[in-house]
């Protein structure tokens, strides 16, 4: 049995006891991969990525690798419920060669499976190479389950540090599945964000320039996925994972990006298609750009895309009060756009058709019994206002574009307006439509979202009607508000949105981690785990915070 490093995990007290589950010993290429430096392990040939597994069912789950040879190769794969695979439970090939058409990367459907069990896999090359040994897991079906725990994670940037987070989650083992709410990679070129500096010498991006091409994406994922705790989490968890806007490019949509330049980069379809299809290869994912996952009687997890599906293209402050001298001119835009292109009521973040999706599957989701609705996606959907009292503490010395920023945000805000336009904040209407169907459908939303690298936690309403609570997890490895305003203490910050913001009810703007979030029947329980600098590799927690939603009240105990 693997013994888990107790000195350096230290989950804090959960509601239920924390047990070690399907726990095995790392052996062979698993253990090199979680001692050797980066440097050491290069992508050569052979399995170069370990496994990983995810969009489990009930009876199925998706199994993943890459395998590196002069030729293309059909692999073979076995799955055991023990780690000896003494007896196998199911076996198979995959259905399309490891090859340079797909960057070596292979995925296989596992099928016939019980629900609910933990189940150890791996590939097998012609030559009779195994791979590392993998564990998985199935969904549970109805009644079988008093409690089902996701570690949810979002913004994993390589440049700036470690994946800390991935590390203590895969040693804490103690969840059923991993989640991961977007921006896995970030598409900079070296000494972008982060700048020179800023990073950490040892972390080398490949390719060090911007990633445009299905080469480029490709080499990136190679890089990012060759981090020895992305591997190890991979390989005894498996995820549901979102793209949000860093898989492709900043702030993208579905027709175009603001970190994209059609004049030297080519036309946005192109590089939005290499993109997916990276992300689809390198990841154990599925092609369904949206998917809905039932855990037994507990809850229904929707996987949303907020960003390349149906997203009309973001609004932009500071471009809406460009060349605005006077200071009561440029309000009487902002307070025009409000009333008008803000509110418009045909603006679409998920799409006609996804949202219609959405709307039949709470409905469905209800009308079963099942008391938790769980929107898995990308973006905060609680409204977020820049507090009015940060620009009494604005120094002289910040740059420029930093005080235009947060000048414009409390312009914004003094006119009724949201702090991110690139949030559902940005796209009122769309929010509106989904909440309605939730109250419809009388359903209990518990939101997850990303995006932003700093935690939340909303107490969502519509019209005055509770329609849930969304927490919003803080980042692996990209900085958060503490990077740009660290004129402002966190804790300071933090006051300054709750007491601006009704329905924010917790912030945390400067540490970085994961959360845990379990379900029972009666409440959803989650932990904030914060795993503190990743300029050093650790397990170590530098602190948790516990909050409490009882089902069906929308409130939140902080």
């Amino acid at each position: 049995m693997f013994k888990t490093d107790t000195a350096a995990v230290q989950p804090a007290a959960s509601p239920t006891a924390l047990t070690r589950r399907g726990l095995f010993t790392l052996a062979g290429a698993s253990a090199a991969v979680a001692a050797a430096p980066l440097a050491a392990q290069g992508f050569g040939k052979g399995f170069t990525h370990n496994v990983a597994s995810g969009e489990p069912g009930t009876d199925k789950v998706m199994l993943w690798t890459r395998y590196v040879s002069d030729a293309p190769a059909y692999l073979a794969w076995e799955m055991s419920e023990t780690e000896d695979f003494a007896r196998l439970v199911a076996e198979g090939a995959t259905g399309k060669a490891a090859g340079p058409d797909s960057d070596f990367c292979v995925k296989t459907w596992a099928d016939g499976l019980m629900p609910g069990r933990w189940y150890f896999y791996r590939f097998i090359a012609p030559d009779g190479t195994k791979s590392p040994v993998g564990r998985t897991r199935t969904l549970p079906e109805a009644g079988a389950a008093a409690s089902f725990r996701m570690a949810v994670f979002s913004c994993s940037n390589y440049g700036f540090g470690w994946f800390n987070a991935y590390g203590h989650a895969a040693l804490a083992n103690d969840c059923d599945l991993a989640v991961h709410l977007g921006d896995y990679i970030y598409e900079y070129g070296a000494g972008t964000y982060p700048n020179t500096g800023q990073g950490l010498a040892e972390r080398v991006l490949e390719p060090a320039t911007e990633i445009v091409a299905l080469t480029d994406y490709r080499l990136r994922y190679a890089t990012y996925r060759a981090d020895p705790d992305c591997q190890r989490l991979h390989q005894v968890l498996p995820m549901i994972a979102v793209w949000d806007d860093h898989e492709s490019a900043n702030d993208s949509y579905a027709g175009g990006a603001q970190n994209h330049q059609p004049d030297t980069e080519g036309d946005w379809a192109s590089r939005k298609a290499a993109a997916k299809r990276a992300y689809r290869e390198w990841m154990p994912v599925s092609d369904e750009p949206y998917a809905a996952y039932q855990v037994g009687d507990l809850a229904t997890l929707f996987r949303l895309d907020t960003r390349l599906e149906g997203r009309d293209q973001q609004f932009s402050l500071e471009k809406l009060l460009a060349g605005q001298k006077d200071p009561q001119a440029a309000q009487a835009v902002l307070e025009a756009f409000r009333k008008g292109d803000w509110a418009n009521p045909e603006r679409q973040l998920l799409g006609e058709r996804q949202e219609a999706w959405l709307a039949e599957g709470l409905a469905a989701s209800t009308a079963s019994g099942t008391p938790w609705q769980v929107l898995v996606q990308q973006v905060l959907i609680g409204n977020l206002k820049s507090p009015q009292s940060l620009m009494d503490q604005l120094g002289s010395a910040l740059p420029d574009f930093v005080s235009q920023r947060l000048k414009a945000a409390s312009m914004a805000s003094k006119a009724g307006l949201p702090l991110n336009m690139d949030a559902w904040d940005g796209y009122p209407a769309a929010r509106e439509r989904v909440f309605k169907a939730a109250l419809k459908a009388d359903a209990n939303l518990l939101v997850l979202a990303g995006d932003t690298h700093n935690g939340w936690a909303f107490e969502l309403a519509q019209d005055g009607a509770k329609v849930g609570v969304e927490l919003g997890v803080c980042s692996v490895s990209s900085p958060g508000f503490e990077n740009y305003l660290s004129f402002v203490k966190p804790d300071t910050l933090a006051a300054a949105l709750v007491a601006e913001n009704p329905q924010l009810q917790w912030a945390d703007t400067s540490q970085r981690g994961y959360m845990v979030v379990e379900l029972t029947k009666a409440r959803a329980t989650t932990e904030y785990r914060f795993t503190g600098s990743p300029k050093q590799r650790s397990t170590r927690l530098a602190g948790t915070k516990r909050i409490v939603s009882e089902q069906g009240g929308g409130k939140l105990a902080v």
